[in-house]
């Protein structure tokens, strides 16, 4: 049997910490590896920047881990309506009531995801934590795997789990190859406080120059996106919280309320595909396989469908060689991952087009997904993994 084997999880994000648990839960023993410390937040501070919108497949798998009620109700934020327009289109408006349900998905901040998933892992006696460590090296086989951490620690599993982001070291010591390329844009984030009540609907608007969206945030926060190029992203990120508040009022879609501009934040888009999930007893999850443009809020739900997918492998093909099961997991997540991809590139190339076919396509394409009825609800809930 696979339970009580032990596992190396590298990385205590959102996915490496929701994977660690779902398996710990199960009866295997865990080494956590995870070079920052992980601090709990307090319910009333400011808003972190990094937020991710979780659709009901990942908050189905938080409730199986036993958290989504660790959750405080004032840092968590349900949205029943979605919509995405370009300037002179038609929106193309997604509707929880339609669909049944009581939301599209919710937004928090990933802080207080991996830390209700870390209080609940340190109440387990079967997990292991190594914190303020990384890997040093990785002796990898068929038959199992062994690491060397910066502390001198050396640890052996049937299994390690790569979740240790974007920029993987694990990846590097597996000397697993990435397909990857540059979007030549930046994506800058905004957060504000608004003088409205909590907003239940998040949109976005298609422009030349990249998308705008806004994310509705617990009570009355919010956080703007802006995609921009690289040199207006800098000059952005240059001015005073009052300046800024002057140009997004000036050059973002409009807001009907007033706001105060509390931080922000920029990166570059990049896109990564690893050449192959695994290796001898080496497994990649999350963004340490593969990273996507954000502009649909997919990333991290495609990381979850990858825990979901390798736990259930963990749980219900034991009786496989660990390889094998690992080439199974690959080729159920990495087609997936891979068309989810390419379907999010064409999309948002296909929104900066100033081709007037092209343009007059994309609103043709909007109003009639707008008017396609039970299938704009399934493209919805195939987004939302039910």
């Amino acid at each position: 049997m696979m339970k009580n084997r032990e596992i190396i999880v590298v990385g205590g994000g959102m996915v490496g910490a929701l994977t660690a648990l779902l398996l710990a839960k199960k009866g295997f023993v865990i080494h956590l590896v995870e070079k920052n410390p992980v601090q709990l937040p307090t319910d009333d501070a400011p808003f972190e920047l990094r937020v991710s919108a979780f659709s009901a497949q990942s908050k189905n798998l938080l409730m199986q881990a036993g958290v989504w009620d660790d959750l405080p109700e004032n840092r968590l934020c349900a949205y029943q309506g979605l919509q995405t327009w370009e300037v002179g289109s038609s929106k193309l408006k997604f509707d929880s009531t339609e669909l049944g349900m009581q939301a599209l998905g919710y937004i928090a901040e990933n802080c207080w995801i991996q830390a209700v998933l870390w209080q609940a892992l340190e109440r387990l006696n079967n997990v292991y934590f190594y914190e303020n460590s990384e890997l040093l090296s990785v002796n990898n086989s068929d038959t199992g795997v062994s690491v060397l951490l910066t502390d001198e620690q050396l640890l052996k599993g049937d299994l390690l789990i790569a979740c240790d982001g974007a920029n993987s070291a694990t990846r590097r010591l597996l000397d697993i190859g990435i397909t990857a390329w540059d979007y030549r844009q930046h994506c800058m984030l905004i957060n504000i406080k608004t003088d409205s009540a909590q907003q239940n609907i998040t949109w976005q608007e298609f422009r030349e120059t990249g998308p705008c969206a806004f994310l509705p945030l617990a009570e009355n926060n919010a956080s703007l996106v802006w995609y921009h190029s690289p040199a207006k992203i800098k000059q952005l990120q240059s001015l005073s919280n009052s300046q800024l508040k002057k140009q997004i009022e000036l050059e973002f879609p409009t807001l009907n309320f007033d706001f105060e501009v509390i931080d922000k934040g920029s990166f570059p888009l990049t896109r990564r595909h690893a050449q192959t999930y695994h290796k001898g007893c080496a497994v990649l999850l999350g963004d340490a396989a593969h990273t996507i443009n954000p502009l649909a809020g997919q990333g991290v739900n495609l990381g979850f469908k990858d825990v979901q997918c390798l736990v259930d492998l963990l749980l219900h093909s034991s009786d496989l060689p660990m390889p094998t099961l690992l080439k199974r997991y690959e080729l159920f997540r990495k087609p997936h991952n891979l068309l989810m991809q390419s379907a999010m590139d064409l999309f948002y190339k296909g929104s900066k087009s100033d081709v007037s076919a092209v343009r007059l396509l994309r609103k043709t394409v909007l109003l009639a997904a707008q008017n396609s009825g039970q299938l704009k609800n399934r493209v919805m809930k195939y987004a939302m993994g039910l």
